[in-house]
C-alpha cells in the first residue's frame, strides 16, 4: 500500500477508548432502553395478564413494535424542549431503528431463552442488562463516525 492508502485507513478507524463519548453513548442508549422497555414488557404483560392464547412469537413481535413506537414516542417528547413537535418527531424516527430493534431481540431472546418468554421479575434485570449492552457498541459507533467528537 502507498502512503495516502495508508493515511485513508487511519481516518476511517475509531478509537474506542474516549470516555465522553462512551458516557454519551450509555446516556442515549439508557433513554432508548427506557423507551422500549415501556411497550415491550407492557406487551408481554398484557397478553401474560389477559391469557390471551397467542403464539409466544406474535407476542414477540408485538413487543418489538410496541417497544419501537414507545422508544420513538418517549423520544419525541425529550426532545421537544430543544425544536418543535415536527422537527422531534422527525429526530426521533430518524434514529437508528437498527439499534433499537437489537435492543428489542436482544431483551426477548433473553426472556425467551431463559424464562420460556413468561416476563417474571428475575429476568427482567437480565433483559435490561441485554438490551443495554447489545446497541452500545453501535451506538459509540455512530457517535463516534457523525465527527462527535470527545470535548
Amino acid at each position: 500500500m502507498n502512503e495516502i492508502e495508508l493515511q485513508n485507513i487511519d481516518e476511517h478507524k475509531i478509537s474506542w477508548t474516549c470516555k465522553h463519548t462512551w458516557k454519551r453513548s450509555s446516556i442515549n442508549t439508557l433513554w432508548c432502553l427506557l423507551g422500549c422497555s415501556i411497550g415491550d414488557f407492557g406487551t408481554i404483560l398484557f397478553f401474560q395478564i389477559n391469557e390471551i392464547p397467542f403464539p409466544m412469537l406474535g407476542i414477540m413481535v408485538l413487543a418489538i413494535i410496541n417497544g419501537l413506537i414507545t422508544s420513538i414516542a418517549l423520544e419525541t417528547i425529550i426532545l421537544l424542549r430543544q425544536m418543535n413537535l415536527k422537527e422531534a418527531f422527525s429526530t426521533a424516527i430518524g434514529m437508528s431503528l437498527i439499534s433499537m430493534i437489537a435492543m428489542e431481540v436482544a431483551m426477548n431472546t433473553v426472556d425467551v431463552v431463559f424464562a420460556g418468554g413468561v416476563l417474571v421479575w428475575w429476568i427482567i434485570p437480565f433483559m435490561l442488562l441485554a438490551g443495554f449492552l447489545t446497541p452500545l457498541p453501535y451506538n459509540y459507533y455512530r457517535l463516534k463516525k457523525y465527527n462527535e467528537s470527545c470535548h
